[in-house]
C-alpha cells in the first residue's frame, strides 16, 4: 500500500501544478466597473478637468488629459474619458486605482484634417463606510478644440474664435458635426421606431453642462441618480465595447456621439448608439425615485 501511495503522489503533484498553470494562463481579464451608489454628501471633488491642446505646430498632435482629485482617498477612484473628432469617437481614456484620491491620464492624439474635437469625462469614486455601506461621489468635465489644418491655412487651433477667419472655421466645423450626428441619429431613431416627440434630446457632449445643476424638471437628487446610472450603462455597454444584441462586442471607435433621450414624463432614459457601420443600438433605463 505504501508503495502505491508513493507511486501516485508525484502524479498528484504534477496534476495540481498543471491545473494551477492553466488557471494562471487562462484567467479571464477583469475590469473595474462603475456602479452607482447613493451620493456621499460629505465627499467632494477638489478638482476635475478635461483638457485639449495642440502640442505641435508642424504636425497635428493634440495633448488630451483627464485629471481629478477627491478631498480624501476612497475605496476606488475611476475616471473615464471619451474624445470625439467631427462627431465620431476618436479615443477612450480609462483609469482606476484603489485607495487613492487623485488620478491623471494623458494621451497624444494625431490628426490630418481640420476638425472639431470634443472631450467629455466622468469622474467617479466608490466610498465604503464599513463593510456593507457603499456610497459614491461623481462629477463631469469637458473641453473642445477647433483645429485648422488645410492647404489654405497654417496649422492652428482655438477654443473661442477671436478673428473673422476663426469664426468662419467654427461655423463650418459646427455645421459639419451637426449634419453628421443628426443624420445618423435620425436614421437610428427611424429604424428603432422611436418617437422623438416623447423625449428631450441631449447629446452626450452636452451632458457635463449639467454636472453642477440638474436638467430642467429634475431635482438635484433625482438628476444625480440619473447621471450615475447613465454613466454606469455607458461604461459597461459603450466605452469598453458596444454590446450588440447577438452578444458580440464591437470596438466603439468611429461610432457617432451617443444621444441621450430623456422621456418627458421623466420615467425613462434612452441612449442611442450608432456604431461605425451605422447600425443602431439602444440602452434603456427606467427612472425610479
Amino acid at each position: 500500500m505504501k508503495n502505491r501511495i508513493k507511486d501516485v503522489w508525484p502524479f498528484l503533484i504534477i496534476l495540481a501544478s498543471a491545473i494551477l498553470l492553466i488557471q494562471l494562463l487562462y484567467k479571464p481579464e477583469t475590469r473595474e466597473s462603475i456602479i452607482f451608489f447613493p451620493i456621499d454628501q460629505n465627499a467632494s471633488f477638489l478638482s476635475a478637468s478635461t483638457a485639449l491642446s495642440l502640442s505641435q505646430q508642424k504636425e497635428q498632435v493634440v495633448d488630451w488629459t483627464v485629471a481629478s482629485e477627491l478631498d480624501s482617498p476612497s475605496y476606488l477612484r475611476q475616471d473615464v474619458g471619451l474624445l470625439f473628432s467631427n462627431g465620431k469617437l476618436k479615443g477612450v481614456l480609462n483609469k482606476w486605482k484603489p485607495n487613492t484620491s487623485s488620478l491623471y491620464q494623458k494621451m497624444k492624439v494625431e490628426g490630418d484634417e481640420s476638425n472639431l474635437l470634443q472631450a467629455v469625462a466622468y469622474h467617479y469614486a466608490e466610498i465604503h463606510e464599513g463593510e456593507d455601506t457603499f456610497k459614491s461621489a461623481q462629477t463631469m468635465s469637458s473641453d473642445r478644440l477647433y483645429i485648422i489644418d488645410s492647404a489654405f491655412s497654417p496649422l492652428g487651433s482655438f477654443k473661442t474664435p477671436t478673428t473673422d477667419v476663426q469664426a468662419e472655421w467654427k461655423k463650418s466645423l459646427d455645421g459639419l458635426v451637426t449634419k453628421t450626428v443628426e443624420t445618423s441619429w435620425a436614421k437610428g431613431m427611424r429604424e428603432l421606431q422611436i418617437n422623438g416627440g416623447d423625449y428631450n434630446a441631449l447629446p452626450l457632449t452636452e451632458l457635463p453642462a449639467y454636472s453642477s445643476r440638474p436638467y430642467p424638471g429634475f431635482t438635484p437628487a433625482q438628476w444625480a441618480k440619473v447621471t450615475g446610472n447613465l454613466w454606469e450603462g455607458l461604461y459597461k455597454n459603450y466605452a469598453i465595447g458596444i454590446k450588440k444584441e447577438d452578444g458580440a462586442i464591437q470596438n466603439p471607435v468611429d461610432s457617432t456621439i451617443p444621444l441621450i433621450l430623456l422621456k418627458k414624463d421623466r420615467k425613462e432614459v434612452l441612449v442611442l448608439i450608432i456604431d461605425k457601420k451605422g447600425e443602431a443600438t439602444l440602452l434603456r433605463q427606467s427612472i425610479s425615485y
